[in-house]
C-alpha cells in the first residue's frame, strides 16, 4: 500500500501537464460526491417549501369547509330525561322536505307492538326512508308525534335514543381499519367472544376467520377490499354486538348474488327475534311473516295489513307483488 501511495500519476492537458499521487484522485472523487450530495440534500427541502404556499392553501380551505359543517345549527334537540319500552306509534304525523312545498308525508298513523315485524313497501319516492328517520330522530316531524311507549320521541333524551335502536341501511358504513375495530364502534368493551358470537348470527365469522389477518383484517376505505354481501352481514353483526330493542333496516339484498342474498336474509331472521323491527323491504318476497306491512304512496299510508290479506284486498300491494314476480320470471 505504502509502495502505491509514492507512485505519481502524470496527468497532460493541452500544453499543460501535473502530476499527483493516486490517494489524491480518490480524495478529490470523494470530495466532489460530497458535495453532490451535500446539494441533493440542500435541493430536495427547498423544492419542498415551493409547495409548502399551495399545501398550505389548500389546506386552509379545507379548514372552511368543516368549520361551515360544525358552525351548522343543530335542529334537535333534548328536553328532558325519559325512559321508553317497545311500543312504537305513529299519531298524524307529517314531514315535509328540505327543498319541496309538498309535504313528503301526511297524517301517518299506525302502530307496532312490542316483538312486532312491520314491513314498509311502496313505489321509489313514496316516504319509507323518511318514517324510519323519524324513529331515532334524524328529523323530527312537523306536525304530530312519534310516540315509543307512551311518550313523545322529543321528551326522550337522544343518547339513550342511540342505544336504544340499532340501523342496517343500504349503504354500509365501514371505517377504513380492521374488522374488529369496525364492530367496537357499536361496543367498545366487547370482548372477542362476544365479537365471533355475534359474526356467528350475521353468517360471517367463517368468511372472517379465514382471512390471514382474521379480525384484524383491514377493510380499506368504506370497506372496499370486502364484497357487497360481506360488507352487509358485517354491518348486521355490528348491530347484533349493539343489542338494540328497537331494529331498523333497510333490506339491500336484490343487487346480490344468491348465496349472499340468502346468507344475509337468514342472518336478518335470526336479528329480529324477540325485537321490534320496522324493515323497508325491497323484495316482497321477503315478508311473507311480517306481523303488519304498510303499503306507502306519495307520503301516505294506502294499505295495512298481512301478507295474504293484502293480496286478497288488491290494490297498489298487488300489483307491486304481480309486477316483481313477472320481472323474476322474465330473468329466470
Amino acid at each position: 500500500m505504502a509502495a502505491v501511495a509514492n507512485v505519481k500519476i502524470k496527468i497532460t492537458m493541452g500544453d499543460n501537464s501535473f502530476e499527483v499521487f493516486p490517494l489524491q484522485i480518490i480524495s478529490y472523487r470523494c470530495r466532489a460526491a460530497i458535495l453532490r450530495f451535500d446539494l441533493t440534500q440542500l435541493y430536495r427541502p427547498m423544492t419542498a417549501l415551493t409547495n409548502a404556499h399551495v399545501e398550505f392553501a389548500t389546506s386552509l380551505v379545507n379548514f372552511e369547509r368543516v368549520f361551515e359543517v360544525l358552525d351548522i345549527p343543530v335542529e334537535i334537540h333534548d328536553r328532558i330525561t325519559k325512559s321508553g319500552d317497545q311500543v312504537t306509534s305513529y299519531r298524524n304525523t307529517s314531514q315535509q322536505g328540505d327543498h319541496e312545498q309538498r309535504p313528503v308525508l301526511r297524517e301517518i298513523n299506525f302502530e307496532i307492538q312490542p316483538g312486532q315485524l312491520t314491513a314498509l313497501v311502496g313505489p321509489s319516492g313514496a316516504g319509507k326512508m323518511t318514517i324510519t328517520y323519524l324513529v331515532p330522530r334524524l328529523y323530527d316531524p312537523i306536525e304530530g308525534r312519534v310516540i315509543l311507549d307512551g311518550i313523545d320521541l322529543r321528551d326522550i333524551q337522544l343518547d339513550f335514543l342511540s342505544q336504544y335502536i340499532g340501523m342496517v341501511t343500504q349503504e354500509t358504513y365501514l371505517f377504513h381499519d380492521t374488522i374488529r375495530t369496525n364492530l367496537l364502534y357499536a361496543k367498545p368493551e366487547a370482548m372477542q367472544e362476544e365479537l365471533e358470537d355475534a359474526c356467528r348470527t350475521a353468517n360471517i365469522h367463517d368468511f372472517i376467520s379465514n382471512l390471514p389477518d382474521g379480525y384484524d383484517t383491514i377493510v380499506g376505505e368504506r370497506g372496499y377490499r370486502l364484497s357487497g354481501g360481506e360488507k352487509q352481514r358485517v354491518a348486521i353483526a355490528r348491530v347484533v354486538l349493539k343489542d338494540p330493542r328497537v331494529l331498523i333496516l333497510d333490506e339491500a339484498t336484490s343487487h346480490l348474488d344468491s348465496e349472499s342474498e340468502a346468507l344475509i336474509q337468514h342472518a336478518l331472521e335470526r336479528v329480529m327475534v324477540g325485537r321490534t323491527s320496522l324493515v323497508i323491504a325491497h323484495r316482497l318476497s321477503t315478508i311473507l311473516s311480517a306481523d303488519q306491512i304498510l303499503v306507502i304512496d306519495q307520503g301516505q299510508v294506502v294499505q295495512e295489513g298481512t301478507h295474504d290479506a293484502l293480496l286478497a284486498q288488491g290494490g297498489l300491494f298487488r300489483d307491486l307483488y304481480e309486477r316483481q314476480f313477472q320481472v323474476s320470471a322474465e330473468k329466470s
